[in-house]
This record gives C-alpha cells, sequence and structure tokens, in this order.
C-alpha cells in the first residue's frame, strides 16, 4: 500500500512562511518575557522594548519590567515594579523595592528606596533609607544621615534634614523647620 504524499509548490511555501515571518515579528514587538539576560541593553535575549515579566539577570540592562531585577546596573523604563537588587538601580516610574549602593527615579517612586544614596526626582510614596536621601515631593519617611526634601508630608531622622516647604517654626506644631538636626516633619 502506498501512501499518497502531498507535494507542497515552492510559490504555498514562500508565501506560507512570509505569513509565519510577518506574525512572528508582530508578536515578537509586544510581547512580554518572563526572563531576560543582558549584558547591556543592547546585547540581551530580547530587545529593551520588550517588558520582563518574572527574572531578569543584567550585567546592565534596561525594560520595562513588573519582577525580579538581579545585576549590577539594573534599568527599568516606563511604568515598572517589583524587587530590584544591584549596585545601581535607576527607573523612570517604579512601585517596589530599590536595593542597592545608588537607587534613583526619575518620575515617581512607590515603596521602598534602601542604599548608600537614594535619589526620587518625581512624587515620592514610601520609606528610603541610605546615608543620603533625596526626594522632590514625599509622602513619608526618610531615615539617613542626610535627608533633604523640596516638599514634605511626612517625617525625617538623621543627623542633617532639610524641608524647603517648611518655614521656620512658624506652623509649628504640624511643621518643624526648613533644617534640622536628627528630626524634621510636616504633616
Amino acid at each position: 500500500m502506498t501512501i499518497p504524499m502531498k507535494v507542497h509548490t515552492p510559490k504555498k511555501l514562500a508565501v506560507f512562511s512570509t505569513l509565519i515571518a510577518l506574525i512572528a515579528a508582530g508578536t515578537a514587538a509586544h510581547a512580554d518575557t518572563p526572563i531576560q539576560l543582558s549584558l547591556t541593553p543592547q546585547i540581551a535575549l530580547y530587545p529593551s522594548t520588550t517588558t520582563v515579566r518574572g527574572f531578569a539577570l543584567d550585567i546592565w540592562g534596561e525594560n520595562p519590567q513588573v519582577s525580579l531585577n538581579l545585576g549590577f546596573v539594573n534599568g527599568s523604563t516606563g511604568d515598572s515594579g517589583g524587587l530590584s537588587v544591584g549596585l545601581v538601580n535607576y527607573a523612570e516610574s517604579y512601585t517596589g523595592l530599590q536595593w542597592g549602593a545608588v537607587n534613583i527615579s526619575t518620575e515617581n517612586f512607590v515603596g521602598w528606596q534602601n542604599g548608600w544614596i537614594n535619589v526620587s526626582m518625581g512624587t515620592f510614596k514610601g520609606f528610603q533609607w541610605g546615608a543620603v536621601n533625596y526626594a522632590e515631593d514625599v509622602t513619608g519617611f526618610q531615615l539617613g544621615f542626610i535627608n533633604y526634601a523640596e516638599k514634605l508630608n511626612g517625617l525625617q531622622i538623621g543627623a542633617i534634614n532639610v524641608a524647603m516647604s517648611n518655614p521656620w517654626f512658624d506652623e509649628f506644631p504640624d511643621k518643624l523647620a526648613t533644617g534640622f538636626p536628627f528630626l524634621n516633619w510636616s504633616f
């Protein structure tokens, strides 16, 4: 008994292969990935536009993500979140924990920054614990040697505490002072 084999013409195979390639390319451009490995943002398993939802291991990585991010330099773009542990962690908007020697958010941060230097250049809601803590608009708690906030709604404990929006004792007990050793607040 002979089994008839269907012969595909080269034209049909070419059309089919092209369709599969176009679908795969379109899906890859907008896909999420559960894992990312990167030496630099340009030398990685997936492009820096791919959202990581899971785990990233980086020498230097930079993706939008909701993940556990371990590496030397961990970058997060867009609205990201999770746990970033590394020497330097930087993000645009981040929700979660940044633990490293230097932690930076350029827009908004919600959560906990723990490191030698913590910087939030936008709205910060949460806890900063480090030698130097800087935030433009703080709602929360800064614990460190030097704490600085342009606008404070919370508590600062450290050797040097600066809250630029606080007047000098004019609104006590709601606001302590513009700068004060050991303790400063604004509620």
